[in-house]
């Protein structure tokens, strides 16, 4: 039924006037999509890719050299890039273990009835639709140890979050729970909203516990879109650079997408910074392929 609604047109359309088929049509939306990824996201890729073999530097207005790979041997050998790679491994497990562990919660304590749930839910959705610029600044001024409210509740007196090496990588990985924890949450609501009822019902009758219920019911059936939510902000906390960025500027939260972009733009090193993003790309591939082959093996259950 489907195959033949798609291939039928209305003969009083205008399409149909114009002598126009189903595939002219469909055609007439995915070339112009297929040029786009091609023009902005391919060729981009190939190009860098290309530079990664080179000594260009976009400063300079000298012939590039072709070194092959000297610059992924010199950059994977380089002890600074893997502290780099360390900081980021650390930011990435504060920063995605915590928004699952409260987007999750709050999700649990969403799907009830109560009143104005709309309004709170809507609410709690406003941090991850701010710019992260914004969310820098905002928190630099809830961090701020002169007058900030954090060190105030906290009885810290006029010690500096950001300013102190050993806290500045949590404060800002506290920034990113903050504002990234509701995306966990809707995808966890719409999750738990898809268990089926009976289930529960048939858990009360059997007198299970909370715990028992929780266990065997909900968390295997909401395992899947959790795997899915995790491999989205494993990413995206991989290539964190402006919440960073802006607060703070210590050595400890120098994530390797600051130093990309260090390496890119201030110390104009084109060839060995592209050559260190298709490292980080291999990197964040790599660990998504092992997320969705566990998030296979969680479907099958």
């Amino acid at each position: 039924m489907a195959v033949s609604v798609l291939n039928t047109l209305d003969p009083r359309s205008r399409a149909a006037a114009r002598g126009w088929s189903d595939l002219t049509i469909r055609n007439v939306f995915i070339i112009p999509t297929v040029l786009f990824l091609i023009v902005f996201n391919i060729f981009p890729l190939i190009y860098s890719l290309g530079y990664s073999f080179t000594d260009f530097a976009a400063n300079r207005n000298v012939p590039w050299s072709f070194v092959g790979l000297q610059n992924y041997r010199e950059l994977l050998a380089d002890q600074r890039i893997w502290t780099n790679f360390v900081i980021t491994a650390k930011y990435v497990i504060v920063s995605v273990g915590g928004q699952m562990i409260i987007g999750f919660g709050i999700a649990l304590l969403l799907n009830r009835d109560f009143p104005f749930k709309g309004v709170v839910t809507t609410l709690l959705l406003l941090p991850m639709m701010l710019s992260a610029a914004v969310v820098g600044l905002f928190w630099q001024l809830l961090y701020s140890p002169s007058w900030g409210p954090i060190n105030y509740i906290l009885g810290l007196r006029s010690f500096g979050l950001l300013s102190d090496a050993d806290t500045a990588l949590y404060a800002v990985a506290i920034t990113d729970i903050w504002m990234w924890s509701p995306f966990v949450m809707l995808l966890s609501l719409a999750g738990l909203s898809a268990v089926p009822k009976h289930l529960y019902e048939a858990a009360a009758i059997d007198r299970a516990s909370s715990w028992y219920t929780f266990t065997r019911i909900t968390l295997p059936l909401v395992a899947p879109i959790l795997m899915i939510a995790l491999i989205f902000r494993t990413m995206e906390a991989f290539k964190t650079f402006d919440l960073a960025y802006v607060l703070s500027v210590q050595p400890t939260t120098e994530l390797i997408a600051i130093k990309l972009y260090r390496l890119a733009f201030q110390q104009w090193d084109t060839g060995r910074s592209s050559a260190l993003a298709y490292i980080v790309l291999i990197m964040v591939l790599a660990i998504t392929n092992i997320y969705v082959k566990y998030l296979n093996k969680v479907k099958e259950r």
